[in-house]
């Protein structure tokens, strides 16, 4: 069964949210996604998770107050993390690989900050560091793009991908896919959530030198990576996350911007499969970051 045909799910956890989820694929270590900014379920390209899922247990969900989830959504990046948390114990995942992309990395940072014993493995995706320089906020075009009230499919294509004939085309593509599932569709992220989740971001955003230090404590193996041209998270600050963190690997996609992942869909699947199932990483803190 594809992502787009997969049923949502409901799990109770002990902080009284009822959780939206959905699960692919089957065996190994699972891998928990944590979604973008005001995205849901059935914002996940299905052809990411299809490729994702083809060699292990993939989990998407939606965070509290997010989507088909219960809750409120907090307005605090480690108060995500610890609703996170709480989802993956009430699925009994016991230790997981985890993947956040864009809010959804910072949320996975701080997961394995706080709880680091339930995360073997990390994928930051398009993602920046707390406290960096010029991250307090984004741009105005971006946040004109997708956070206004209501958000268009050009708006999504001029943030997700370049202006490219090569990007458009793969950006039109991908929405064509988010889109092809017509029944049992998740719940819209509400204004809520928005107004929340920016000021999760911008909070994360106040530049303070002293954070960026927390970073250098995380001792499980780590895969930054982003698109050369993402408008909303500068790859700037994926290089410099990566170069924060001890046993980090870097990989910057051509063409691509905050979508990348969408974009390069096989090549980051194979490269996220790679990371996950390298036995040669070790848990030493020597590993330079490398593009």
């Amino acid at each position: 069964m594809t992502y787009a045909e997969l049923p949502n799910k409901l799990v109770s956890a002990a902080n009284g949210v009822d959780y939206a989820y959905r699960e692919a694929g089957d065996g190994g270590v699972p891998l928990v996604l944590l979604q973008h900014f005001r995205g849901n379920l059935d914002s996940w390209d299905p052809a990411l998770i299809d490729a994702l899922a083809s060699g292990r247990r993939v989990v998407t969900f939606d965070n509290t107050g997010v989507g088909g989830s219960s809750g409120q959504t907090p307005d605090t990046v480690g108060q995500m993390a610890r609703d996170a948390i709480a989802f993956i114990t009430a699925l009994g995942l016991g230790q997981a690989d985890v993947l956040g992309f864009s809010i959804g990395s910072f949320i996975a940072q701080e997961i394995a900050l706080i709880r680091p014993a339930i995360v073997r493995r990390l994928v930051l995706a398009s993602a920046a560091p707390q406290g960096a320089a010029g991250m307090h906020g984004w741009a105005p075009e971006v946040i004109g793009a997708v956070g206004t009230p209501q958000t268009s499919p050009e708006g999504f294509l001029g943030v997700f991908f370049t202006p490219s004939p090569a990007s458009r085309q793969a950006g039109q593509e991908s929405l064509g896919r988010m889109y092809a599932r017509s029944d049992d569709r998740d719940t819209p992220t509400t204004w809520a959530t928005r107004e929340a989740q920016y000021d999760a971001v911008c909070a994360w955003g106040i530049p303070d030198h002293g954070l960026l230090q927390r970073l250098s404590c995380l001792e499980m193996p780590v895969f930054v990576a982003n698109g050369d041209s993402d408008p909303m998270i500068l790859p700037h600050y994926s290089r410099l996350l990566a170069g924060l963190i001890p046993q980090a690997r870097l990989k910057i996609y051509p063409d691509s911007a905050h979508g990348f992942l969408f974009q390069h869909h096989a090549e980051f699947a194979r490269d996220v499969d790679e990371f996950l199932t390298d036995l040669r990483i070790t848990y030493s803190t020597t590993a330079p970051a490398r593009d």
